[in-house]
């Protein structure tokens, strides 16, 4: 059977949002052929238990369950690729976007618009939803940053919530870094000329059932989605996160270095202290936003710090020993220190992906 609408659900711990949202497509695109695909990321929920459970009563519910492997943007790649409808819409599982304005989201298209975004700050819309001060602060900080770097003109470049035709993700697929939270903006950007976008407005509902995934850290992705773009793509997402990271590494190191040394205790010995507890730090940030994606959780992120410092212990005997030898040259501990942490940070990059953070 052919649809005019596909509607791509990302979600990961959505279990109790899956009959209501069915329900409320069902209610709200009468008249349209429409299909939806939730894309699961292996929720220990048993979201995707729930969604088949809907299938096997409706042909029009579809259920892409990944293993291995998580991120809003790549889930919403493989669920509008998976598709052979006309237009594809995007909707958050957890109910706060307003379902009700697809049919003028796909009108807006249809009539010309390159895409149509659901809107929280335009006449009409109301991010009430956004029920805490730090998501209210988040994302507004998230809009105005998107707007000066990128000159859009587009009031909501943080919405989760739109639509467009089917050829055109598709054209735009292979630009995608396919990494974060705010593909929206990623599709804008990917773009080689400027998109039509029409803004609908609609009111962002607070949640019923589940958590917020929008915190700091998505806003830290968002920004890595921005330099990304800013160098073209020369220069892997992932690469840049973990430069940020190792480089706040080393400012931990340097840190705990010189506290170290005025406490009395010799060089040598406040440098490895300063590398082991960088070595630390760098691990929980890689594995809260880095690695996002393939984050380590309970006995498996005591087991991944356990084999983070012991492969790296390598590298930081090269850190220690270059920092002493420079040290001993010069006399300069603050050079002598950073020198040392840096080969710490490049050799924790080449076995991180490999050997701790591997998909499973």
């Amino acid at each position: 059977m052919s649809y005019t609408l596909t509607v791509v659900v990302p979600c990961y711990n959505e279990r109790a949002n899956v009959a209501p949202m069915v329900a409320a497509l069902n209610n709200a695109l009468t008249g349209i052929d429409w299909e939806v695909v939730f894309v699961d990321d292996d929720s220990p929920d048993g979201t995707s238990t729930a969604v088949r459970a809907l299938a096997r009563e409706d042909v029009r519910v579809r259920c892409i369950r990944r293993v291995g492997r998580r991120g809003l943007s790549s889930a919403v790649i493989e669920g509008a690729l998976s598709s052979s409808a006309d237009y594809v819409a995007v909707i958050d599982g957890d109910m706060q976007h307003d379902e009700t304005r697809l049919p003028l989201m796909l009108q807006a298209v249809q009539i010309g618009a390159d895409m149509a975004v659901g809107s929280r700050h335009v006449e009409g819309g109301d991010s009430a939803g956004l029920s805490s001060p730090l998501r209210v602060k988040l994302s507004e900080t998230g809009i105005r940053v998107a707007q000066a770097l990128t000159h859009t003109s587009i009031n909501d470049p943080m919405s989760g919530f739109f639509l467009l035709r089917r050829d055109l993700f598709e054209q735009l697929a292979g630009r995608l870094t396919g990494q974060g939270f705010k593909i929206l903006l990623d599709l804008i950007l990917a773009s080689p000329r400027r998109l039509t976008i029409a803004e609908i407005p609609y009111k962002f509902r607070p949640r019923q059932a589940g958590e917020s995934k929008l915190d700091v850290l998505v806003l830290a992705q968002f920004a890595g989605l921005l330099m990304d773009k800013a160098l073209r793509g020369t220069v892997p997402l992932r690469f840049i996160s973990f430069a940020l990271v190792g480089a706040f590494g080393v400012l931990v190191n340097i840190l705990v270095l010189q506290a170290a040394r005025s406490l009395g205790i010799g060089f040598g010995t406040a440098q490895t202290i300063g590398t082991v507890v960088a070595m630390i730090a760098n691990f929980e940030l890689n594995n809260q936003l880095t690695y996002r994606a393939q984050k380590l959780k309970g006995p498996r992120a005591w087991r991944g710090l356990v084999l983070f410092l012991a492969v790296c212990s390598l590298g930081a005997y090269a850190n220690i020993g270059i920092a002493k030898a420079l040290y001993a040259e010069n006399g300069h501990g603050l050079l002598a220190g950073a020198a040392g942490a840096a080969v710490g940070v490049v050799w924790n990059y080449a076995v991180s992906a490999t050997l701790v953070w591997r998909v499973r």
